[in-house]
């Protein structure tokens, strides 16, 4: 990861410097800006470059998600014994439905997941990694390793793949993430050169 100093680095670069070694307690309250969040994201972007910055945050949005669920509070009601009996499918769709739930309700996001054509879209309608920046490309990683991390958690490690596919930055609407296997992803590779972020052991 960056390290103490990149962190540093970056808060400066981000104009929050009085943050390095003050860093928000790690609470449910909504006292960090979507503004500033942003910011950071911009900043590790100006660091590290397009790429390194799509690494970085990768990782970071799995480490998030790994260290909700490790502290009990995100989707705790989920490992059920009857949870436990339902096929993969069904788990992904009830885990990120209640993603989504947490999400909007523990912050100022807004997430819902949509199911078009059989495929599943995790939607962010206000999004933090992307707040008031403007981009060509789709850049917001680390709702990407969020969810990654989130479907390996809900899967025991099946391959699945998020792809963000609409972007705020871009001037979309929504931030879109469509999720599909890796069996998918292959025959679109194929057919398209294309590739996505993936999941799996």
């Amino acid at each position: 990861m960056m390290g103490s100093n990149g962190v540093a680095a970056a808060l400066r670069l981000a104009g929050l410097g009085h943050l390095i070694g003050h860093y928000p307690p790690n609470t449910l309250d909504r006292e960090f800006r979507f503004e500033d969040f942003a910011a950071i994201n911009q900043s590790i972007v100006e660091m590290y470059g397009p790429q390194g910055a799509k690494g970085l945050c990768l990782r970071a949005g799995r480490a998030t998600l790994r260290n909700a669920v490790a502290e009990g509070g995100l989707m705790a009601d989920l490992p059920d014994p009857a949870f436990k009996l339902l096929p993969a499918g069904a788990k992904v769709k009830v885990g990120l439905h209640t993603l989504a739930e947490v999400l909007s309700k523990l912050s100022d996001q807004k997430a819902r997941l949509e199911e078009r054509d059989g495929a599943l879209f995790f939607v962010v309608e206000t999004c933090p990694e992307c707040w008031e920046r403007t981009s060509d490309d789709a850049i917001c990683h680390g709702t990407t390793g969020i969810l990654l991390e989130a479907l390996h958690w809900l899967t025991d490690g099946m391959k699945y793949t998020v792809t963000e596919t609409g972007c705020i930055a871009r001037g979309e609407p929504a931030c879109t993430f469509e999720i599909g296997t890796r069996q998918e992803e292959a025959a679109i590779e194929e057919s398209e050169g294309t590739a996505s972020d993936t999941v799996g052991v």
